[in-house]
């Protein structure tokens, strides 16, 4: 629906019709779908203050979404077709959502302290394997 209405919008692959819909994805989608992803997590996991991890999150997450998003949408809008631009944002968004459940559950939505978690892990492997 929010790809078919930004496509009506501003129709085309022209430089100003692209980086409209960019814009509009970035100021007008990602804020409703973080606000949506935190606040929804908090009343599935019945949390006493649903907005808790919304106030302590979200412009983190929003600054890590600006570093990925606008790419994600310019080559999308650019280089893919419009019957296929649903299928690119769902695997895109597939990335996205693995990133934003860590940060919900044990991070503090900047993309530093998932790399931080990665990079923990990785050496936690291998001090197993090297102890085997």
């Amino acid at each position: 629906v929010w790809l078919r209405a930004l496509e009506r919008a501003l129709p085309g692959r022209r430089p100003p019709a692209v980086l409209g819909k960019v814009l509009c994805d970035q100021l007008l989608g990602a804020p409703v779908a973080i606000l949506a992803f935190y606040t929804g997590m908090s009343v599935l996991q019945r949390k006493e203050d649903i907005f808790s991890d919304c106030k302590k999150k979200f412009w983190n997450t929003y600054k890590t979404g600006l570093m990925y998003w606008p790419f994600v949408q310019l080559s999308n809008f650019l280089l893919v077709p419009v019957y296929l631009r649903t299928a690119y944002t769902g695997l895109c968004g597939f990335v996205w959502a693995t990133f934003i459940c860590f940060s919900q559950q044990s991070g503090d939505g900047t993309a530093k302290s998932a790399f931080l978690w990665l990079q923990r892990e990785k050496v936690n492997a291998d001090e197993e394997s090297s102890e085997k």
